[in-house]
């Protein structure tokens, strides 16, 4: 990510739109020809969204007017409302959030069929079912915060109740199991088992849940890649009444991202558990064979067994700055590796110049010259230094012109 200057994209309604770039960060580079994608099937689709992008180098008072902090960040400005997108950085995505974010929190739904449509365009629905109550205030609350299609009729026989539709089934809210609204919303937000990126993974620190991942390759994927997904798919369903406290299960394609984030290298495929709230994780000590041998590893986990990696320690912070700022400078000299010479070698440059005049500057002479003494030892006939004349020889001499 990058460190020194703040990178964000905005979408904003009508009034104004804008996309934070600097000119030498490589996010932005790969992002914006998506970006460009987004702006233009917006504009074909008559969206009352505009697009755009502004230099934060050169505008920084508006990043900070918006306290833009991630690298980068989407965001929609609807009235007085602003909604973060934290979802993939694909068109299709981007546009599905704008249009949901554009219309209305909490969308009425009069029969099955529209209902039906809703569903096979979205993997994941919350739902208010019937009647007027103090549970509806608090859903077009929560809906506010977070943003969803929330379909009106589906026959229930008990109202008013709140379903969550998901994972090719539906699980009601309780208030007296489940806690408080807003925050079982947020951890019902995601299916139970999806491809996770590194975008989603971010969201994973707010849900107060450990992230199961099973790590793969999805381009060439060897037998044990598939084992472990499979896994993986197979416990979130049959054992998520279990878990679905503790455990947010997925799959990830690539290591890159990982290896960031733990500051070193695991050959894929791998399974890894993450404890996004402190920047922790957990590898298997053995190897994960049968659903019997990955439910081990993952008791092991809450129950405190298995060694916790990581941390957001003085040393592990320490570490993980250092780690963050070498990959900025990395992707400096990929993006823009003249402009990235410039500005590491000009303060360089003046460092080394500086230290090299304090080296070889000559030295001033401390001591006075005595008085009368010539500034310089004379030379005689055959170039050999004369003797300097000293105090004694000069009162010497003084006396004998007197006696003269």
């Amino acid at each position: 990510h990058c460190v020194s200057f703040l990178i964000a994209l905005l979408l904003v309604i009508v009034v104004v739109s804008g996309y934070f770039y600097t000119p030498w960060c490589a996010y932005c580079h790969t992002f914006e020809p998506i970006w460009y994608e987004v702006g233009a099937e917006l504009k074909s689709m008559g969206s009352p969204v505009n697009v755009g992008k502004i230099d934060t180098t050169v505008h920084t008072s508006i990043a900070s007017e918006f306290n833009i902090r991630g690298y980068p960040t989407i965001k929609l400005f609807k009235g007085d409302l602003s909604f973060d997108y934290k979802g993939p950085r694909t068109k299709d995505a981007i546009i599905e959030f704008t249009n949901r974010v554009s219309g209305p929190a909490v969308r009425s739904l009069s029969s099955v069929q529209l209902f039906q449509h809703v569903m096979s365009y979205h993997d994941l629905i919350f739902v208010y079912i019937r009647r007027e109550s103090l549970l509806k205030k608090e859903y077009y609350k929560a809906a506010t915060e977070y943003i969803e299609v929330l379909p009106k009729a589906v026959t229930l026989q008990d109202v008013p109740a709140i379903a969550v539709f998901k994972d090719g089934t539906y699980y009601l809210y309780n208030e007296i199991v489940d806690g408080d609204l807003s925050s079982w919303i947020n951890r019902e937000r995601f299916p139970s088992y999806f491809q996770i990126d590194s975008f989603s993974l971010y969201q994973m620190g707010e849900l107060s849940k450990l992230v199961a991942l099973a790590v793969v390759d999805e381009k060439n994927p060897p037998e044990k890649s598939i084992r472990y997904k499979t896994l993986m798919e197979r416990l979130s369903t049959e054992y998520r009444d279990h878990y679905k406290s503790d455990y947010q299960f997925g799959y990830m394609d690539g290591n890159e991202y990982i290896n960031g984030l733990i500051m070193g290298e695991v050959e894929m495929p791998f399974i890894i558990v993450l404890n996004m709230t402190i920047d922790g994780y957990c590898l298997p000590e053995s190897k994960i064979e049968t659903i019997e041998d990955l439910l081990r590893f993952l008791n092991s986990v809450l129950d405190g067994s298995a060694k916790l990696l990581g941390g957001n320690g003085f040393l592990q912070h320490t570490k993980r700055v250092f780690n963050k700022a070498r990959s900025t400078v990395v992707s400096m000299f990929q993006a823009a590796p003249f402009f990235s010479c410039f500005v590491f070698g000009l303060p360089v440059g003046i460092v080394v110049l500086v230290i090299w005049r304090t080296c070889t500057a000559v030295p001033a002479d401390d001591e006075k010259p005595v008085e009368g003494a010539t500034a310089s030892p004379a030379l005689d006939a055959h170039g050999r230094k004369a003797k300097e004349m000293q105090p004694d020889s000069i009162e010497k001499t003084s006396e004998a012109k007197k006696e003269d």
